[in-house]
């Protein structure tokens, strides 16, 4: 039942407390029935002018009970565990503020919010400090894989979490790796030593590329910046599964394109070309149809200023050495040099689906694409 003299007591707190005279106004509101959320409000308020953190925090309690989402009153939690020492518990009230605050405050709130927001900036600051400060001594730390340092900055904040997204096809399970190593395939080593044999072949040949994005009679144009601009063009060795006209000038490049474990599909795959950039030219953020297979460059023509992101993770290309990535993650690329960038580009399985799986998508893939032929215009680079 509601306090007929609530109206009165709150009239005579708020007095009291224009006064500062803060005992008086908790006296007149403690132990009341039913109060309401104003007079919580000045009981919190009573509570912080008499230094009593503690008992404002249990008020503010009472308060977001009865509103869960009330940011004035996450804001002042903050600040109340900021008094008492506890700022981890402070911050957590402020980023709770923080996100609630999207949906809409009011303009006086906004002083506070921006002091909570620095205060959350510099507590993650001392909170990263005093971690890596612990991790220093750390004998395990520092022999500890590139994955557990990329752990330890998405935990920091310094690094955005990308994860695969293929626009097509999905398979389950698969571990969520931007690149991978060299050294984790055996025909890469023999692939790399033979650079300089399969540099020299491409460049013995004649100019035989075409805008890489092209659009198709019997479909819609692809909505690409780069659509049929020669900026980034392609010169296919192995197109919907076939080879081509160009594989016949270039022996040595398909010798070594066998040895590489190349999906099988009728209609797609193989699929293997020279991918060149021209300077000045940005293949946009996108992300492969499929996480079934990864992405091989191996850089043949390969000038500073040019870059592929994946996810968190850059990389520049390097004359021979293997670049290898999964496309269905966000990546992008560009060539910010003077001279043109080429690589030869190929996919291969992702080498954690077992052979009986690849066996099956194969056949999925080839009955997908007898209803719906597509040409490999969704790889970068």
């Amino acid at each position: 039942m509601t306090d007929p003299a609530l109206p009165q007591r709150k009239s005579q707190a708020a007095l009291a407390l224009r006064g500062g005279r803060a005992g008086d106004a908790l006296a007149l509101l403690d132990g009341a029935p039913d109060l309401d959320v104003g007079a919580l409000w000045l009981m919190a308020q009573a509570n912080q002018m008499l230094g009593d953190a503690r008992g404002e925090v249990a008020v503010l309690h009472r308060i977001l009970k009865l509103l869960p989402q009330d940011v004035a009153a996450q804001l002042a939690m903050g600040d109340a565990f900021d008094r008492l020492g506890d700022a981890r518990a402070a911050a957590a009230w402020f980023r709770g503020a923080l996100a609630g605050a999207a949906r809409g405050v009011p303009p006086a709130l906004q002083p506070l919010l921006q002091r909570a927001q620095s205060y959350c900036a510099k507590s993650g600051a001392d909170f990263a400090r005093h971690i890596e400060a612990a991790l220093t001594d750390s004998t395990a730390v520092a022999g500890a894989s590139a994955d557990f340092h990329a752990s330890v900055d998405l935990l920091f904040g310094r690094r955005e979490l990308f994860l695969q997204q293929p626009s097509m096809f999905y398979y389950p399970g698969l571990p969520q790796r931007q690149f991978y190593a060299r050294d984790e395939f055996d025909w890469v080593a023999d692939f790399e030593a033979a650079a300089e044999a399969l540099r020299d072949e491409y460049l013995a040949l004649d100019d035989a590329f075409v805008p890489y994005v092209m659009r198709l009679d019997n479909r819609p144009a692809p909505v690409n910046h780069l659509l049929e601009d020669p900026s980034w063009g392609a010169g296919y060795l192995w197109e919907g599964g076939e080879p081509t006209a160009l594989s016949a000038a270039t022996p040595l490049t398909m010798a070594a394109l066998a040895r590489a474990p190349q999906p099988h599909i009728a209609g797609r795959s193989p699929m293997a070309l020279y991918s060149r950039l021209k300077p000045g030219t940005h293949i946009k953020p996108h992300h492969g149809l499929l996480n079934t297979r990864l992405i091989c460059h191996l850089p043949l023509v390969a000038p500073d200023g040019c870059g592929l992101r994946v996810g968190s993770d850059t990389r520049s290309w390097q004359f021979g050495e293997m670049l290898i990535f999964d496309d269905s993650i966000e990546h992008e690329a560009w060539n910010r040099g003077s001279s043109d960038r080429t690589v030869l580009l190929f996919e291969i399985w992702r080498p954690e689906i077992p052979t009986r799986d690849r066996a099956a998508l194969a056949d999925l893939f080839t009955a997908i694409e007898a209803i719906d032929p597509a040409r490999g215009q969704e790889v970068g680079g």
